[in-house]
């Protein structure tokens, strides 16, 4: 008789990341999540409007250690995170190739550009503040600086699956956010939510702060408008908005947060034109900040 005993795969339960925690959704919901093929893969939480003004409050609470928190520090803890993903990099992979539909080699490159990336952002923090304040000529004797400050609480809307990358897509919208100072609330992929609620894994385990990233899965038509209009986020990010609901939500969404004056990043107006893998630049680094000037007399 053979000693070899057949036994159940221990399916993985996936939840929200919010203030540093994992919670179910206030609404006890889940969705199924399909590959590319139709197939099932996941059950993932439903996320409500309910659990995205939970993340705001999470994300407010933890504006001001982050933003106080060293430059230097910050492309620390950053860095850390790389070395977290490093380490799950198979998992990732796999996610990426069941939410992507492309094969594991695609899959596994695109989660390295992931990392790479995420490394990349890491060494800005504390080199931002070069490009983007300095000290200005003025006539009379005084010192006038200009230093960039973050804005605050970023609502970001991540790009689709079939219209970005689901890591790397992430990656490129969160990490230049949260590398300048601010923290985020994001609204995950509807269709391919899996990596983004595994990177929120990642960051519990990292020593990025509680509630500098949180992550909300579930209908994008009910996480993104609660982001525009709420009150407490000062910029919204809305990558993602066209793929996931069509031409008519940017600019619902655009009106919605322009009645509190927030920064807004506007999606392409064509998905496809958004291509995760070209270089980055530095325009998302400067997106979410705010100047500070000051004036000093000179010592005579």
């Amino acid at each position: 008789m053979s000693d070899v005993v057949a036994r159940l795969d221990v399916l993985k339960t996936y939840k929200l990341y919010v203030g540093g925690k994992f919670p179910r959704s206030e609404s006890g919901r889940v969705y199924e999540v399909t590959d590319a093929k139709g197939e099932w893969l996941a059950n993932a939480p439903l996320g409500t409007r309910k659990d995205t003004r939970d993340a705001v409050l999470a994300a407010r609470a933890a504006v001001k250690g982050w933003a106080g928190t060293t430059a230097y520090n910050r492309g620390q803890v950053l860095y850390r995170v790389a070395e977290m993903l490093q380490g799950r990099r198979e998992q990732f992979a796999a996610e990426v190739a069941v939410s992507e539909g492309v094969g594991p080699k695609k899959a596994a490159a695109l989660v390295d550009a992931a990392i790479e990336r995420w490394v990349w952002y890491a060494g800005w923090t504390d080199k931002v503040a070069q490009i983007a304040g300095g000290a200005n000529p003025v006539a009379g004797p005084f010192f006038n600086l200009s230093t960039p400050e973050p804005t605050g609480v970023v609502g970001i809307v991540a790009p689709q699956a079939g219209y970005g990358h689901s890591l790397l897509g992430l990656v490129s919208v969160i990490a230049p956010a949260i590398a300048t100072g601010n923290t985020v609330v994001v609204a995950a992929a509807a269709d391919a939510p899996l990596p983004a609620l595994s990177l929120g894994e990642v960051l519990a385990t990292s020593d990025v702060p509680g509630g500098v990233v949180n992550i909300i899965s579930g209908r994008t038509a009910d996480i993104a408008p609660t982001l525009a209009s709420h009150q407490d986020v000062n910029a919204v990010d809305l990558t993602g908005a066209i793929a996931a609901d069509g031409p008519g939500a940017a600019p619902a969404l655009e009106a919605a947060a322009a009645d509190t004056l927030k920064r807004v990043v506007r999606p392409e107006l064509d998905p496809f034109a958004q291509d995760w893998t070209n270089a980055p630049g530095t325009d998302r680094l400067l997106s979410f900040l705010e100047t500070k000037t000051v004036w000093h007399p000179m010592g005579i």
